[in-house]
C-alpha cells in the first residue's frame, strides 16, 4: 500500500507519460523540428526561472521571436495541451490521494472529510439533540452560471474526462501486461484526439448551448453525487452514533442562472428561460426511467416467495386499471414490483402531456416510498435497500424541475417599467425622478390594495411588455414545472428598498404576489437584493431594515416563511475597492444584516457571488465556507459556481465528490461548534476589527488612486491587457459591457479580471492589499504581533492572506512586464507598471512577516509545487500572446490566422493558470 504522507512521485510520473505521448505526437505532426523546438523554448523557460539572467531572458525572447507560421500556432498549441494534460495528472493524483486514504486501517481518517467532520462531533460530546438539530438547519446551495470564463470546450472536455479514466485504471493493482499494453495504446489515442481537436468554438455559443453545457455535469456526475454524499452521512452517524436512529435532511442542492439570468444579457428572453425548464425537465425525466428500468431488473421478487404490503397490492390494481391499456400490462401477475415500475414507467413518459403522467414529482416519490416499505418488510431491520433509497432522495433533491432556476435583472429594468405604469394609469407623471421616500410611499400604497394596476399591454412600451412577460412566465412555470422551478427573483445593483419594492409590484401584476379583499397575503417568490460596489454593501443594513420595517414587506416575508435571502457580488465590489477592502465589507455586511434581522425573528441566507479567481472571491468551497462570519453559518450558504470551476471540480465523479464533501464537512463541523457555544463561535477579538477597518481604509484609498484618480489607468489597463480581443473568444452568450458602454463602471467584473489574469498582472486578486497591511504593521511591533495573531486564529483572516499569496504566486511580473510593449505611449506603461511592481513587492514582503513563510505557499506544499511546474511553461505563451497582439494592432488589415493564434495563447494561458475568470 502507499503511504498518504508519500511525494509526488506518482503524480510526476503521470506527467511525465503524458508529456512523452505529447512528444511523439508531435514528431509525427510536425517532424523532429517542431519537437525540438518546443523542447529548446521548454528548456530555457525552465532554466530561466531556475538562474534568471538578462542574456538569458533576451534569448529566449529571440528564440520565441523568430517563429514563423505555420510553426508558430503548433508550439502555442503544443504548450496549451501540455497544461490539459498536467490538469488532468493532478486531478488523477488527487484521486489517487482519496482512494489511498479509504485505503488506510481503521482510524486514519482523511481531512475536511464527513467522517472527520463526524468524528470531530464525537470529540466534543455533542448530544443527539443539539447534532439533529444542526442538520435540520444545515443548508448548502450551489449555483451555476454561464459566465462566460471557461474556455474549455466540452468535446474537449470529454477527451480529458476518458484520459483521466485511462490514467486512474494505470493504478489498478492486478493490472495484466496486456491490460496495461492496451490502456497505453487508448492513452495514445485519446491525447492524439486531443492534439487533433480544435479547441477554439467557431461561433459564439447561444443561451441554449450554455443551458446544455450546465446540464452536462447533472448528467454526468451530480445526479449520482448528490444523493452519495447525504447517504455517507447518514453512514458515518450511523457507524459513530449507533444507539440513535438519524434523518439526515436534504441539506445540498445545485440551483443554476443559465436561462434565468437577464442581467445585461438580451438573448435571455421569457421564451428561452421556459425552454430552459423544459430541458432541465427533460434530463431528470430521463434519469428517473433509467433507474426505475434497473430497479424492474432488480426487483424479481415474487408473491410465491414474499408477503408484500397491502398497500402497494392495492395500488397497482388501482393503477393498472386507471392508467394502463389493455395489453400493457406486466405479462408476470405475481411479480408485483415489476408491475408497479411498468406502471411507474409509462407515467413518468407522460409527464407535461397528459393526465395520464405524473402530476408532481410527490406523486412519484409516493410510489418508491410504497415499494420501498414493501420490500423493507422482507428484509433485515439492519439493511436497507440503498438503490431505491437513493433514487427517493433524487426525487426528493432533482423533482421534475432538477435544478431550481434563479431568475436575475437589473433594478434599473424594473423602474422603468414600473415608472411607465404609474404614469399610464395617473398615479405618477415621472417616478423614477422622485426621492427615494416618495418612491416607497407609491409602492406601499400600490402593494397595500388588492386590485391590480395593470391596463391593456398594448398601452406599454415593448420594453415593459417584456418585463411583463418575465412575470407571467414564472407564474405559469410554477403551474407546469412547481413552485421549486424559480423560487427567486435577484435585483442587481440594489441601491434602495424601492428596488426590491417595486419587483413585488411587477409580482403582484402576475398573480405571483396576491393581497385578498380579507387582507390575506400569497406570495410564491423570494425578492432578493444583490449588493455589488462598496457604497452598497455599506448601505445594506440599512436597506434591509427599512424593508423589515414596512409591513407589507413584513407580509411577504412571512408568506415566506421568515425567510430572506441577500446575495454579496464579490466581483463588482473588488472592481470597485480592490480585494481586501471588498473582502472586509462583505464580511461587516453579513455581520450587521444578521444582527439586524435576528431583531426581527428573520432567518437570512447569503448568497455569495464568487467566480473561480482569486479577484472574484474563488478558492476551495471548504474555505470560502468558514471565512464567514461564524454566526451565520447556521443560516445556511449559497455559492456561485462559475465559468472553469465547472469542470475542474465536477467533471470527473470522484472530484466532484471530494469538493462536495470539503464543503458539506466544514459547513456541518462549523456549523456544530457555533451552535454549542454562541459566544466562542463567533467571538473576535475587537482590535481585530479595528485593525481591519483601518488596512480596508488604506488600502481603499490606495487602489482607488491608481483605479480611479490616475487619468491615464483606464488607456494602460485596455492596451497592455488582451481586453478587447477576449471578446472574439466566443465562451459565452452574454457581451463584456452592460449596455455596450465604454464607461469603466460598465465593465463586467469577469472580462476584468480575466484580462488582468492573462497579462500575469493580476491586479484585482491582490493590489492595494499590501498598502493596507503594511501601513498598520509599521506603526508598532506591536500591531506585526497582532497581524500574526490574527492569521493564526482567524479564518476569514487566514483565508484572505492565504488567497493574496496564492495571488501573487500565480501573478509573474518579469513576465507582465513585456505587456508593456503594447501600450503606446511608453511613459504611461512604464509610470504605472513600476507603481505596480512597487506594490507587489510590498505585499509580498508583507505577507511573508504575517505568515512565517520563507516563500509564497509554504503552507500548502502541493500547490505551490504546482504553481512551479506550471509557470515556466505560461512564459512562452505569454511571450507569444504579445508579440502576436503588437502584430495585430499595428497591421491595417485584419488577419484571421493571427486573431487565431491569439485566441490560443489566450486558451493556453487560462488552461495553464487554471482559475482565470
Amino acid at each position: 500500500m502507499i503511504n498518504v504522507t508519500d511525494n509526488n512521485s506518482l503524480l510526476r510520473n503521470d506527467v511525465k507519460k503524458l508529456g512523452n505521448i505529447l512528444g511523439e505526437i508531435l514528431v509525427h505532426h510536425g517532424g523532429i523540428s517542431l519537437f525540438n523546438k518546443v523542447e529548446t523554448i521548454r528548456e530555457m523557460t525552465k532554466n530561466l526561472r531556475k538562474d534568471f539572467s538578462d542574456e538569458n531572458y533576451k534569448k529566449l525572447k529571440d528564440e520565441i521571436s523568430t517563429l514563423k507560421p505555420p510553426v508558430r500556432k503548433q508550439v502555442i498549441r503544443a504548450f496549451s495541451i501540455y497544461f490539459h494534460l498536467i490538469n488532468i495528472a493532478e486531478q488523477n493524483h488527487r484521486i489517487r490521494r482519496r482512494r489511498q486514504y479509504q485505503l488506510q486501517e481503521d482510524g486514519v481518517v482523511q481531512p475536511i472529510s464527513l467522517e472527520s467532520a463526524v468524528v470531530s462531533i464525537k470529540e466534543n460530546n455533542f448530544s443527539n439533540e443539539v447534532i439533529q438539530k444542526v442538520l435540520n438547519d444545515l443548508s448548502i446551495e450551489l449555483i451555476i452560471t454561464a459566465h462566460p470564463t471557461e474556455a474549455t470546450k466540452r468535446t474537449v472536455l470529454e477527451i480529458q474526462k476518458r484520459i483521466s479514466t485511462i490514467l486512474q485504471q494505470f493504478d489498478h493493482p492486478l493490472l495484466t501486461k496486456k491490460e496495461r499494453r492496451t490502456l497505453e495504446e487508448s492513452l495514445f489515442n485519446e491525447v492524439t484526439a486531443l492534439w487533433q481537436t480544435d479547441e477554439l468554438r467557431q461561433r459564439k455559443p447561444t443561451v441554449l448551448d450554455e443551458v446544455k453545457n450546465g446540464l452536462y455535469y447533472f448528467n454526468e456526475t451530480l445526479f449520482e453525487t448528490l444523493p452519495d454524499i447525504h447517504q455517507e452521512l447518514e453512514a458515518q452517524l450511523d457507524q459513530h452514533f449507533p444507539e440513535h436512529k438519524w434523518k439526515v435532511p436534504n441539506f445540498l442542492h445545485f440551483g443554476s442562472w443559465i436561462g434565468g439570468d437577464r442581467d445585461g444579457n438580451p438573448n435571455v428572453t421569457p421564451e428561452v428561460t421556459w425552454e430552459t425548464l423544459k430541458l432541465q425537465r427533460q434530463v431528470a425525466l430521463k434519469k428517473y426511467e433509467q433507474s426505475i428500468v434497473d430497479l424492474m431488473k432488480r426487483f424479481s421478487q415474487t408473491t410465491t416467495r414474499v408477503e408484500l404490503s397491502d398497500a402497494l397490492l392495492q395500488s397497482v390494481e388501482q393503477d393498472e386499471q386507471t392508467y394502463m391499456d389493455s395489453g400493457e400490462e406486466w405479462p408476470i401477475k405475481s411479480e408485483l414490483y415489476r408491475r408497479k415500475f411498468a406502471v411507474m414507467l409509462k407515467r413518468l413518459r407522460h409527464v407535461g402531456e397528459s393526465k395520464a403522467g405524473y402530476q408532481s414529482a410527490e406523486e412519484l416519490k409516493n410510489d418508491l416510498v410504497l415499494v420501498r416499505e414493501s420490500a423493507e418488510q422482507h428484509q433485515p431491520s439492519n439493511r436497507k435497500l440503498k438503490t431505491i433509497r437513493k433514487l427517493i432522495r433524487q426525487v426528493e433533491l432533482f423533482g421534475f424541475h432538477l435544478a431550481t432556476l434563479d431568475i436575475r435583472n437589473h433594478s434599473g429594468e424594473h423602474e422603468t417599467a414600473v415608472s411607465e405604469i404609474l404614469k399610464v394609469v395617473g398615479i405618477a407623471d415621472n417616478y423614477a425622478s422622485l426621492p427615494e421616500e416618495k418612491k416607497v410611499a407609491i409602492l406601499e400604497k400600490v402593494l397595500s390594495e388588492p386590485r391590480p394596476l395593470l391596463l391593456l399591454e398594448e398601452d406599454y412600451s415593448k420594453e415593459t411588455q417584456e418585463i411583463f412577460k418575465v412575470f407571467k412566465m414564472i407564474k405559469q412555470a410554477h403551474k407546469e414545472f412547481g413552485r421549486r422551478s424559480i423560487e427567486v427573483y435577484l435585483v442587481s445593483m440594489t441601491q434602495s428598498p424601492s428596488d426590491l419594492l417595486e419587483v413585488l409590484v411587477l409580482a403582484k401584476e402576475a398573480g405571483i404576489y396576491r393581497l385578498h379583499a380579507d387582507g390575506k397575503v400569497e406570495s410564491h417568490l423570494h425578492v432578493a437584493p444583490l449588493l455589488e460596489t462598496i457604497d452598497d454593501l455599506v448601505a445594506g443594513p440599512k436597506i434591509m431594515k427599512t424593508l423589515f420595517e414596512m409591513d407589507v414587506y413584513r407580509n411577504h416575508i412571512k408568506e415566506r416563511g421568515n425567510h430572506q435571502e441577500i446575495m454579496l457580488g464579490y466581483s463588482d465590489g473588488s472592481k470597485d475597492g480592490g480585494t481586501l477592502t471588498a473582502n472586509w465589507k462583505l464580511f461587516k455586511a453579513q455581520q450587521e444584516i444578521h444582527n439586524m434581522a435576528k431583531e426581527f425573528d428573520i432567518r437570512l441566507k447569503f448568497f455569495h457571488g464568487r467566480g473561480g479567481s482569486l479577484g472574484r472571491g474563488g478558492g476551495p468551497l471548504n474555505r470560502s465556507i468558514l471565512s464567514q462570519p461564524s454566526e451565520t453559518l447556521g443560516d445556511g450558504v449559497k455559492i456561485t459556481e462559475q465559468g472553469e470551476v465547472l469542470s475542474s471540480r465536477y467533471l470527473l465523479e470522484d472530484i466532484a465528490y471530494r469538493n462536495l464533501e470539503q464543503a458539506a464537512s466544514a459547513l456541518l463541523e462549523g456549523s456544530a461548534k457555533a451552535h454549542k457555544n454562541p459566544l466562542q463561535g463567533h467571538a473576535r477579538d475587537k482590535t481585530w476589527e479595528d485593525a481591519m477597518e483601518q488596512m480596508s481604509q488604506a488600502s481603499l484609498k490606495k487602489y482607488q488612486s491608481l483605479v480611479f484618480q490616475d487619468e491615464d489607468f483606464l488607456k494602460y489597463f485596455t492596451q497592455a491587457t488582451p481586453l478587447n480581443e477576449l471578446g472574439a473568444l466566443n465562451i459565452g452568450s452574454r457581451p463584456m459591457k452592460r449596455k455596450g458602454s465604454e464607461r469603466f463602471e460598465d465593465l463586467r467584473a469577469i472580462p476584468w479580471v480575466f484580462a488582468w489574469t492573462q497579462s500575469r498582472q493580476m491586479i484585482p486578486a491582490w493590489y492595494a492589499a499590501g498598502t493596507g497591511l503594511q501601513s498598520f504593521a509599521d506603526q508598532s511591533a506591536e500591531n506585526l504581533a497582532l497581524l500574526q495573531e490574527m492569521y493564526k486564529k482567524w479564518p476569514f483572516f487566514q483565508a484572505t492572506i492565504n488567497n493574496l499569496q496564492m495571488a501573487l504566486m500565480k501573478a509573474d511580473l518579469t513576465t507582465a512586464k513585456e505587456y508593456i510593449h503594447l501600450v503606446k505611449d511608453k511613459a504611461i506603461g512604464e509610470r504605472i507598471f513600476n507603481n505596480i511592481s512597487q506594490e507587489y513587492k510590498q505585499t509580498k514582503d508583507i505577507l511573508l512577516r504575517i505568515t512565517g513563510n520563507q516563500e509564497l505557499l509554504d503552507h500548502t506544499p502541493n500547490i505551490q509545487e504546482s504553481v512551479h511546474r506550471r509557470n515556466p511553461y505560461v512564459d512562452p505563451l505569454n511571450f507569444l500572446q504579445v508579440d502576436l497582439i503588437q502584430k495585430m494592432r499595428e497591421s491595417d488589415e485584419k488577419s484571421e490566422e493571427l486573431l487565431t493564434e491569439v485566441l490560443l495563447t489566450i486558451s493556453g494561458v487560462a488552461a495553464g493558470l487554471v482559475n482565470t475568470g
